[in-house]
């Protein structure tokens, strides 16, 4: 079965602003994240899958981050876009992100892949807002906590130092 998505256009001025209000982005952020994400489709390194998938990333501090597929010969070694602009963001010092955008050259919107949406909750709240951007520039939204049910994050370990017992 494939899944629902409610699907907006970005056009549609009055969506966009009811899915800002929603999910606790300015117009500017949820814009930025839009051009950002499908700019970097265009650096994407996949000669094999030719799926290219773009990412972007807004800091809990306003800073973006951006990341595209990078795929390798050897299939598990490639690295997808939303773990490429968030190890950029980690190794910036940028370690709480607000939200997510992704886009790819489908319709409807693909969303992050299940190891992508683990990678996402270490560094997310479970209501970041996930802003998934088809072909069409349509657009759908969902929080981590909607992606990635009953989860398991780093709140689950024991403190550095500490061990259950």
């Amino acid at each position: 079965m494939t899944p629902q998505f409610e699907n907006v256009s970005i056009a549609d001025a009055s969506s966009v602003e009811a899915t800002c209000r929603e999910y606790g982005l300015t117009k500017e952020q949820f814009s930025e994240l839009h051009r950002r994400c499908v700019a970097a489709k265009s650096t994407a390194y996949c000669p094999y899958s030719k799926f290219r998938v773009g990412s972007s990333i807004v800091s809990t501090e306003g800073a973006y981050f951006n990341g595209a597929n990078v795929e390798n010969a050897s299939y598990p070694v490639g690295t997808c876009a939303e773990r490429v602009a968030f190890g950029k963001a980690v190794t910036e010092g940028h370690r709480r992100i607000k939200a997510v955008a992704v886009a790819t050259d489908i319709s409807p919107p693909a969303s992050p892949c299940g190891m992508c949406r683990q990678f996402i909750r270490e560094f997310c709240d479970l209501t970041a807002p996930i802003i998934m951007f088809d072909k069409d520039d349509n657009y759908t939204v969902k929080r981590l906590s909607e992606l990635l049910p009953l989860s398991f994050g780093p709140e689950a370990l024991p403190p550095p130092g500490q061990h259950y017992v």
